[in-house]
């Protein structure tokens, strides 16, 4: 494993990317407990990923890896993979992880959305998994026209996010829905004062204003899926 930084300096308008990363990404007692908590269902984001061209050969970046569940489920089935993270809390957790599984092809990045610098070739996959939402808008739009930019012509960009897939007026009752779908025990579930330091704190959109955004920065969408609940949204986008 190679560990590096790659990051740019930011003007003095610029967001800081560290601040913004949510309380519990930067409190090492959440972090430990993370995987207990979160099942990012790697192993079918990979599988589906490889019947839309991943590759063996195939370069992968991860914007916003925390403890690594993608990354380290994708290195053995592709060439390189960049695991990127503005906390450094949960790249300590990661490379205890990728050390543990001696992959020799994962570089830890200690950088976000609007600070990481792709070296080398362009990528052929970004993935980004309950991250993006830290961004808010006007920033989401600068981070995914530079992951448009890392990007192959043709390369994949996988987004999994709490995305609100419902109108302005359902708000009070969707948002009420989901936090009453909260569990208790802070270990093994997310509880419901962390759903609402989410909608308060975070900056999670509409998908009616994401989608143009994601199309606007040079995607063609493919896929688009909506939870039921209307809070989480995914997308396969392929860069034209």
């Amino acid at each position: 494993m190679a560990a590096s930084a790659s990051r740019r300096t930011l003007p003095g308008w610029a967001l800081h990317e560290v601040a913004g990363a949510g309380r519990e990404n930067l409190d090492a007692q959440h972090v430990a407990r993370y995987d207990a908590k979160e099942d990012g269902g790697a192993a079918e984001e990979v599988a589906m990923l490889r019947r839309n061209g991943l590759d063996p050969d195939a370069s992968v970046v991860d914007l916003g890896a925390g403890t690594g569940q993608f990354a380290l489920a994708v290195a053995p089935v592709c060439g390189q993979v960049a695991a990127v993270d503005v906390s450094p809390i949960m790249l300590a957790r990661l490379r205890v992880k990728v050390e543990a599984a001696d992959l020799r092809n994962v570089d830890v990045v200690e950088a976000g959305f609007l600070s990481y610098e792709r070296e080398g070739p362009p990528a052929d996959l970004v993935y980004s998994r309950l991250a993006l939402h830290h961004l808010p808008d006007f920033w989401k739009g600068v981070a995914l026209q530079r992951i448009r930019d890392m990007l192959a012509p043709g390369g994949v960009f996988r987004l999994s996010d709490a995305v609100y897939h419902f109108d302005a007026a359902e708000a009070d009752e969707r948002i009420e829905a989901w936090c009453a779908t909260a569990g208790a025990p802070v270990d093994d579930e997310w509880t419901r004062a962390e759903y609402e330091e989410h909608v308060r704190d975070e900056h999670s959109t509409y998908t009616w204003l994401l989608e143009p955004m994601i199309e606007r920065a040079g995607f063609a969408i493919e896929q688009a899926e909506y939870a039921d609940d209307g809070i989480f949204a995914q997308y396969l986008a392929r860069a034209t």
